[in-house]
């Protein structure tokens, strides 16, 4: 019987789509689902978006390999609204964000070589990593800490030979986290100093709470050669299907070798990048999008103040993005999301977490953690964690009946 290659058995399911069967299975059987465990937003695409679909040509042809002229020009002024000064030759458009992280890597990782990734970090970067050939090296975060970045001499101990570039997310997904322009200072002597490329996933740049500000690793003087921005539009124009994403460097290589692995998958979405014109060209942006990050800042208050109320349940306020990492008053988590699914509901309804160990690299972190997305409305969302707490209370039950039982026996 063939074979399918290593490659493809090691690429780990993602941790956010893993228990999609069980949820399927769990709507046939009637069960209302309030979904915590994607960061899929509830609130309308803005319709000077879609208004871009509109005015699509008679043929939607393919699009240059970059990325419309008009839509990298647009991006250009957008990341000037930000004190980031690009041309339109140092911007790729790319299929989503995902297409953004897997041309960074395979453009500056060789078979074997390293890249260092502060974890939790967000889940897919395994597979990602797989498709490059490359291997994560973790560099642990605490919530104790607050998931800030430790120490310099703990992030060179992870530098090898084989070491490449660093890859962070910031705002942090799943923990929130904010890295300060201090922490990102630091970061940038240690690349140069170790000659590496600092990767940085920007996709929840417009979401920072409580007075915090961003900085983007393109806004850091003297990292020309090192500075790789990875982005996506998916999240702040409320647009995750429009597969919209970015690269962007001032490295001419880096750009070349992107370019080239551009061409070979031919072109990014049409459709996708008119709704992109569309709307940054017009007077809606950026309000609609400020509206948007308000409601999200109202959500994850309400988030943290409930999960708090939970018996046993401990997180990090988040000071950006839209995710928490949440500690559960059990020992596996993964098998908690499941019985969700499976066995608990009130009411017809029940709810569905990420576990937290597919965030993770090291082998045994997470095991007792999970992540929500806070991205329903403010309404639902109190009646998500009603239900969590619930479960939490039943399955406390269930183990212990379980416990008493093979003890019996």
């Amino acid at each position: 019987m063939p074979q399918i290659s290593a490659r493809a058995r090691r690429i780990p399911p993602s941790p956010i789509r893993k228990l999609v069967p069980l949820a399927d299975r769990a709507k046939r059987a009637g069960k209302k689902i309030y979904h915590l465990n994607i960061g899929q937003p509830d609130i309308p695409t803005p319709k000077e978006f879609l208004e871009g679909y509109y005015h699509a040509p008679e043929i939607l042809a393919y699009s240059p390999s970059p990325g419309y002229e008009e839509a990298r020009e647009a991006l250009v002024r957008y990341y000037r609204r930000f004190g980031i000064a690009l041309d339109k030759s140092q911007i790729i458009v790319t299929v989503g964000g995902s297409e953004a992280v897997t041309f960074a890597l395979l453009a500056v990782l060789d078979p074997g070589d390293e890249v260092i990734i502060p974890e939790p970090f967000y889940g897919p970067y395994n597979g990602y990593a797989e498709i490059a050939a490359g291997e994560i090296v973790p560099l642990t975060t605490r919530a104790a800490d607050g998931f800030r970045l430790p120490a310099r001499e703990e992030i060179e101990e992870r530098i090898t030979e084989r070491t490449r570039a660093i890859l962070i997310t910031n705002p942090g997904n799943p923990t929130g986290v904010v890295y300060s322009r201090a922490e990102l200072e630091e970061l940038s002597r240690i690349v140069r100093e170790h000659d590496l490329f600092l990767i940085s996933d920007e996709v929840y740049r417009e979401f920072i709470y409580d007075g915090l500000e961003h900085t983007s690793v393109l806004q850091l003087p003297d990292l020309e050669e090192q500075a790789i921005l990875v982005d996506s539009i998916s999240k702040r124009f409320s647009a995750c299907g429009a597969r919209i994403g970015a690269i962007a460097s001032r490295n001419e290589e880096v750009m070349g070798a992107a370019m080239r692995l551009a061409q070979t998958r031919l072109s990014p979405p049409t459709a996708g990048q008119l709704g992109l014109t569309c709307y940054l060209n017009s007077p809606a942006y950026p309000r609609k999008t400020e509206e948007m990050i308000a409601e999200f800042r109202a959500r994850r208050d309400l988030l943290y103040e409930e999960l708090r109320k939970i018996p046993g349940v401990r997180c990090v306020k988040p000071q950006g993005a839209f995710y928490v990492m949440a500690e559960l008053p059990l020992a596996d988590a993964e098998e908690f999301a499941a019985w969700l699914l499976t066995d608990f509901e009130r009411d017809g309804e029940t709810v569905m977490v990420a576990p937290g160990g597919g965030f993770y690299k090291t082998p045994g972190l997470g095991r007792n953690e999970v992540r929500i997305a806070y991205v329903l409305r403010r309404e639902d969302l109190k009646r998500a964690l009603w239900l969590l707490e619930e479960a939490l209370a039943e399955y406390a039950t269930v183990w212990a009946e379980r416990g008493e039982a093979a003890s019996r026996a």
